[in-house]
């Protein structure tokens, strides 16, 4: 009995073969020409998992005539590196040495620099994988030496080809017609998440319960629908997925599209991640909507303290709300640009002291020649308001808030102007 996984045991053998990522594997692309040129240049995958890197890279080391070497970066010691690096000037690497690296973003930075001398001078030929960003997980040294292409996830329609072919293969190998019932390919092909791997997988249990009739396995809707994984998405709470999730669920209601709002909002509720909707939906209250619609603030307060007592999965009804109200609400980023603006002149060191009559202290040194605080009080004067200096005097005339061109914050604007007269 094969107990190899379906997907090990379907691998694609060519560039042809590989599912997706066209964008680099179709012929006369800058990947496919340098691949297919027969020198193989350092490199680094970067994309999620199962959506081709490590087949890619191994199509690439076996066809490559070089001494070929794995290691994960999950198990690999400095040890197993400087064994591969060993074999550089003898007879077992005179043909070239090829180290394919998967998830090179778990080794740590001494382990990544003791590639640098071998990689620099050719002896050692480098193909890396990783699921995180290179740009922030990869030593800077040795990324500057490898060039990064990104893998995206599958299509649909690439997943469908995909499980087709394997459908074929299993078929060959089992001796046994695969057939899929009306829906069950497209589900099987959908809920995957781009990842051929989970596909596959699923693929394999359904034909391991598929009764067989006549000689053949039909997968039915109903079958698929039972071994599809929940968690199809490829989603990491600390991993790149993660933060995209959160910037797109902010970017979609800043742009005020609140079915995207509600999608973004949904991939972080099925994964469980409560807390980071809440914190998120709070900041985009006052970041996004702010000045416009103030009232937003304490309305997604309420949405936020309703869904933490609730709890998941009721917590969703408030959240909804909250991202739809933000999402079509309308929109100013004063109160953001004023309060950065304000922080960065702190930060500069742009200060001075406070003007006298803003202090909390009521009694002057012998060496001030005006006494007295000399503070007006707002409210003993019409409208509320009076003249005076409240700035440091390094920074009279600094102006760090402008009014937002809406409703609510040009009202405020007019307000005032005919209160101070400058109209």
């Amino acid at each position: 009995m094969n107990t190899t996984p379906l997907a090990d045991r379907l691998r694609p053998r060519t560039l042809d073969d590989v599912a997706g990522q066209q964008h680099l594997l179709r012929p006369g692309s800058v990947f496919r020409s340098a691949i297919d040129s027969g020198r193989v240049p350092n490199m680094i995958f970067y994309g999620p998992s199962g959506v081709g890197k490590t087949t890619v890279a191994r199509i690439i080391a076996e066809n490559s005539q070089m001494r070929l070497h794995k290691l994960n970066g999950t198990s690999a010691s400095t040890a197993d590196i400087k064994n591969v690096i060993s074999e550089t000037g003898t007879l077992m690497g005179q043909g070239g040495i090829l180290l394919y690296l998967d998830e090179i973003q778990y080794l740590n930075k001494k382990q990544q620099q003791s590639l640098l001398e071998c990689i620099e001078d050719g002896s050692v030929t480098l193909i890396a994988s990783t699921t995180e960003n290179p740009y922030f997980y990869v030593y800077s040294a040795l990324l500057s030496r490898c060039t990064v292409f990104e893998f995206k996830p599958l299509t649909s329609a690439d997943a469908q080809k995909a499980l087709l072919r394997a459908a074929r293969l299993t078929a060959q190998l089992d001796d046994c017609q695969v057939q899929f019932g009306e829906g069950a390919l497209e589900l099987l092909a959908s809920a995957c998440g781009g990842d051929m791997r989970k596909a596959l997988n699923s693929l394999e249990l359904c034909c391991i319960a598929a009764p067989v009739e006549n000689g053949v396995r039909c997968i039915t809707r109903q079958m698929a629908d039972q071994v599809v994984q929940r968690a199809s998405m490829n989603y990491d709470r600390d991993g790149d997925n993660h933060y995209d999730t959160i910037s797109a669920l902010q970017k979609s209601i800043r742009g005020s599209d609140p079915d995207a709002a509600v999608h973004y909002l949904a991939r972080l509720l099925v994964t469980g991640d409560l807390l980071v909707a809440c914190r998120r939906l709070l900041v985009i209250a006052s970041e996004d909507v702010g000045l416009a619609y103030p009232q937003a603030i304490p309305i997604v307060k309420a949405c936020v303290d309703s869904a933490l007592q609730l709890g998941l999965p009721e917590a969703r009804l408030p959240l909804a709300d909250a991202a739809i109200l933000l999402a079509t609400a309308p929109k100013s980023n004063s109160g953001h640009n004023a309060i950065n603006a304000a922080m960065a002149d702190v930060e500069k060191g742009r200060l001075g002291p406070i003007p006298r009559q803003l202090q909390n202290k009521h009694y002057d040194g012998a060496d001030v020649e005006v006494k007295g605080q000399n503070y007006l009080y707002p409210h003993n004067f019409p409208n509320h308001w009076v003249k005076q200096q409240y700035l440091p005097d390094a920074l009279v005339g600094t102006v760090y808030y402008e009014y937002g061109q809406n409703k609510t914050e040009q009202a405020a604007k007019a307000y005032w102007e005919k209160i101070k007269g400058q109209k």
